[in-house]
């Protein structure tokens, strides 16, 4: 890659260095010198000042003409290099430098005008607060004490886009892509950035994921731990249940998979509203810049319904409920898959770490102009 290439304007020439060396390591992985060439020249344009980060205003403050652009946009819609390798090759080379305490899985939505960009449709979106027009996008961040790094972006493509032939093919999206729920594909984010060298950590994330029991049983098959939020109506059975088969019915062919359980499931409020005052505990943790938080919280061991109803082996696994000093009701309430002898300060602060991806998000649309 030619090092003009990846030097911004304006910046100290030690830092230019540093941007150079980064951009090599990180753009050698493509297999062709013209790709490497256009990573740089994209990477650039990206972290240069201006407010306009799609393709002509980059092309535009680079210096660049007709020939340039035409490269760049050859570069991302056409040209075959797999975006795996520049995501798993970021990874690995910032994870080595903040060492990841937690995985943050989340979406969020980018407002788009029209019809054709993939994926986008009038659809609720946490960013935008409401319904509108947008794109959703799954990503799973890293997240430790020297910063964050995305491990990997994946579009949200609802039903009627996939059901949708010839749309999909004017949007060049392939064959191979079928419809996946966000906590199916926040799933493979997951498990796709466990097999790279970065160190595994727990998974976090919000009630639109922790809620779904199938992102939670796959992860711990996977031997990944979690803290997701879920929501009060959650159903659980306490710790001290125990299980046994259905009794086979005669004549009735096979013998039964199902278990049985000695006593009724609950939802989680109900649960925690039975608490004894001494399950409640005043815990100090520390946030990402070192300053101590204290809250109250209740750790309590549980066996979740929903997996053993679909013919899955009880697991237990720790719930999580925090309600403050002078709070009347629970704020909020995480199912954890860590050991049982992890300590109440880890769980408590892991429960809390989430917020970090909003700091990502606001980054990455304020100053990378985070578009699709």
């Amino acid at each position: 890659m030619e090092t003009e290439n990846a030097v911004g304007v304006g910046v100290a020439p030690e830092v230019q260095e540093r941007l150079v060396a980064y951009m090599d390591e990180i753009a050698s992985c493509l297999g062709r010198v013209e790709q490497r060439r256009a990573a740089g020249l994209y990477a650039r344009g990206l972290i240069e000042q201006g407010t306009r980060k799609s393709l002509e205003p980059v092309v535009a403050r680079l210096g660049g003409g007709k020939v340039q652009y035409e490269a760049l946009q050859h570069f991302l819609a056409d040209s075959p290099w797999d975006a795996e390798v520049i995501e798993r090759a970021v990874a690995e080379r910032v994870c080595a430098v903040i060492c990841p305490e937690a995985w943050v899985l989340d979406d969020t939505g980018v407002v788009k005008d029209g019809t054709h960009s993939p994926g986008v449709k009038r659809q609720y979106s946490g960013t935008l607060g409401k319904t509108g027009n947008c794109q959703v996008t799954v990503s799973l961040h890293a997240v430790g004490d020297k910063g964050t790094v995305p491990l990997g972006f994946r579009l949200y493509l609802p039903e009627e886009w996939c059901e949708d032939v010839p749309r999909r093919r004017k949007a060049k999206i392939p064959d191979s892509v079928a419809f996946q729920t966000k906590p199916a594909i926040g799933g493979e984010l997951a498990v796709r950035a466990a097999g790279w060298g970065v160190g595994r950590a727990p998974v976090l994330g919000d009630q639109a994921y922790g809620d779904d029991s199938k992102l939670r049983a796959r992860l711990d098959e996977e031997g990944l731990e979690y803290v997701l939020s879920v929501s009060p109506t959650t159903t659980v059975f306490t710790a001290a249940t125990r299980f046994e088969p259905q009794p086979r019915k005669p004549g009735r062919g096979r013998p039964p998979t199902r278990l049985k359980a000695d006593r009724d499931h609950v939802q989680i409020k109900t649960l925690v509203a039975e608490l004894p005052a001494k399950a409640w505990k005043t815990v100090t943790y520390r946030d990402q810049d070192g300053k101590p938080i204290r809250s109250r919280f209740a750790f309590v061991r549980v066996i979740a319904a929903r997996p053993v109803a679909e013919g899955l082996a009880p697991r237990e696994e720790w719930l999580i409920v925090e309600r403050p000093e002078g709070k009347q009701q629970p704020i909020d309430y995480w199912l954890a898959n860590l050991p049982a002898d992890t300590k109440h300060e880890r769980l408590a602060r892991l429960a809390r770490l989430r917020w970090m991806i909003e700091l990502d998000y606001r980054q990455l649309k304020g100053r990378l102009r985070l578009t699709s």
